[in-house]
């Protein structure tokens, strides 16, 4: 039996032409159903979207969302952010996870007031060159907060790929050179057209083509996608698994990091002692967090987050 072909129109992806047939669809789509998000909204403004970009690194947007209104009502500028410790932006990161990123964006928020007079620069340069942003974040930026035409390669764009226009299920573990060049090629040609579907193939991954019990009836392009069109190859391999956190060091760092949000003075070191059982996970947890500038060590056995 010969199996499916892809859709012509899709099947040179390297044609400029080739992601046409996708993008009215797509963005028509999610003119009816992208949910109201605050850094969606206008006054949200760069700093908005950029402070989401930081937090949904990793992390769902119903768990991100009380706690970016927070920041956004503490630091509602980068400078607000930049005049506080960086240990103050930890403490707000909450239990978000992976607080590493409180530091980058607070990184960021220092080189936005000393190099960029307190604005979010507008170009992709600037912004690839700023602390803490890596090629997803400044495409990202540029994109949902001006408009431009760059390509957002997020885990749900690179699904709503290889589905749709690749024929397999998963994309690769690490973004590759082909999906750079499949995005790009992808890319409406128009800015304001091109940043919309930056969005909408986004919230499609999202919302429609998840990683399971994709709802391929509800998605607007099923019929032109070459992986239902091929009958869901399963070949390509399973998806890849959620990371275990119960009893990892992970959790250890969460548990002695609680204790550091909620103290005001420094903390010793029984105080942290209590927090695990296992002393040579709890000390290799301990010079993690330490080794990551996220606590800093004081003398007597004293901790506190960082304040430089």
């Amino acid at each position: 039996m010969t199996a499916p072909t892809k859709p012509d129109a899709l099947s040179n992806p390297s044609d400029s032409s080739g992601g046409e047939p996708l993008h009215a669809p797509v963005i028509d789509w999610f003119d009816d159903h992208a949910r109201d998000l605050p850094w969606r909204r206008p006054e949200a403004g760069p700093w908005g979207v950029m402070v989401s970009e930081f937090m949904l690194q990793q992390t769902p947007v119903n768990r991100v969302q009380p706690v970016y209104e927070q920041w956004l009502a503490r630091w509602p500028r980068p400078a607000d952010l930049a005049t506080e410790a960086p240990g103050e932006a930890v403490r707000a990161w909450g239990r978000l996870g992976y607080p590493r990123r409180a530091l980058r964006l607070h990184g960021a928020a220092v080189a936005i007031t000393e190099r960029h007079g307190g604005d979010v620069p507008t170009d992709h340069a600037q912004l690839l060159a700023l602390p803490g942003i890596g090629e997803y974040t400044a495409a990202a930026v540029a994109s949902f907060a001006y408009g431009q035409r760059h390509p957002v390669l997020d885990t749900n764009v690179r699904r709503v790929f290889a589905r749709a226009v690749t024929g397999v299920r998963y994309p690769p573990n690490a973004t590759t050179a082909a999906e750079r060049k499949l995005a790009r090629a992808l890319l409406p040609e128009d800015e304001p057209t091109a940043a919309r579907w930056a969005a909408a193939s986004m919230e499609l991954g999202a919302l429609v083509c998840t990683a399971k019990n994709e709802s391929c009836h509800r998605c607007p392009i099923a019929a032109r996608c070459a992986w239902r069109l091929a009958g869901k190859p399963e070949h390509e391999g399973p998806p890849r698994r959620g990371q275990t956190y119960a009893g990892t060091d992970r959790q250890v760092r969460g548990k002695l990091l609680a204790v550091l949000r909620e103290a005001h003075a420094p903390v010793p070191q029984a105080a942290l002692d209590r927090v695990w059982h296992e002393p040579v996970q709890r000390a290799r947890a301990l010079d993690g967090l330490v080794a990551d500038g996220l606590v800093e060590p004081l003398q007597g056995g004293l901790y506190r987050l960082p304040l430089t």
